[in-house]
């Protein structure tokens, strides 16, 4: 039988509420009625951290675990489910009955909006990140948050997925511990052995009063070399690379009082 498109997002939904659960050490849920062979339309949703709590005008205190149902009604998803608290909150959006306002949510609720991001919003008012004292539930709470100087907001660190952010600051933790060798161009690296260049060897070149032979393997727009000097303070070095490369080119460069003879 095919299912209908309310159905299929109620399948989307628990599927979403469970993957949630698994990246949360904050957020528990069960189905506290029969799903008659389909997927739920009530949970008791719960939230295991730090939210503040009043009795009786006694001081504001930090309670550790919170619970409140969300049904999906009729109409669900086209209009917003019904959110009902059941632990004590002392929260400017939430009344001490237990409803609970979403800002403009309430009035304009937006289909799109699945089960395990409407829980990560209800996270973020528990830990008072997320609040608003214009237009609130309950007024002696909007007037104290105003006011108080007793707690840090949010009074709990975490995200709703905080596996996974845990997951991931150790990620970088180890990547941060791994030791990093920077290579620079042109110098090798830390942990490697730098590479000798090959030996230049200079030989002194036989003195000869003729001139001195050009390569046979010379360009032909080489220039012809010029003739050794006499001068009993002159000399020729040929600068040999040891390698087994025939020569073809050669050039004179001269250096004051010495002629160089590069051979490529």
């Amino acid at each position: 039988m095919r299912e209908s498109p309310r159905t299929r997002r109620l399948r989307t939904d628990l599927k979403a509420l469970e993957s949630l659960k698994a990246d949360s050490s904050i957020l528990d849920f069960s189905v506290p009625g029969p799903m008659f062979g389909g997927p739920p339309e009530v949970y008791l949703i719960r939230f295991n951290g730090r939210g503040l709590q009043r009795h009786h005008g006694a001081d504001v205190t930090i309670r550790d675990q919170h619970e409140l149902t969300i049904q999906l009604g009729a109409s669900y998803p086209r209009m917003m489910p019904e959110l009902h608290w059941k632990s004590p909150i002392f929260h400017p959006n939430i009344s001490a009955s237990g409803a609970v306002c979403l800002g403009g949510y309430g009035t304009h609720w937006v289909p799109s909006v699945n089960l395990d991001e409407l829980c990560e919003m209800l996270w973020e008012m528990v830990r008072y990140r997320n609040f608003d004292v214009d237009s609130p539930y309950n007024r002696e709470a909007a007037l104290w948050a105003k006011t108080q100087t007793q707690f840090r907001f949010p009074v709990d660190d975490r995200p709703i997925r905080d596996r996974v952010a845990s997951r991931a600051a150790a990620a970088d933790s180890q990547a941060g511990a791994a030791p990093r060798i920077m290579v620079d161009a042109g110098r090798p690296a830390k942990n490697e052995s730098p590479t000798e260049p090959p030996p230049i060897h200079v030989l002194p070149a036989r003195r000869t009063d003729s001139p001195v032979p050009v390569n046979p393997y010379t360009r032909p727009h080489s220039p012809a070399l010029p003739p050794a000097s006499n001068d009993a303070d002159d000399g020729i070095y040929i600068l040999d690379d040891a390698s087994d490369d025939e020569v073809v080119d050669a050039e004179i460069v001269v250096a004051e009082q010495t002629d160089i003879l590069f051979l490529n």
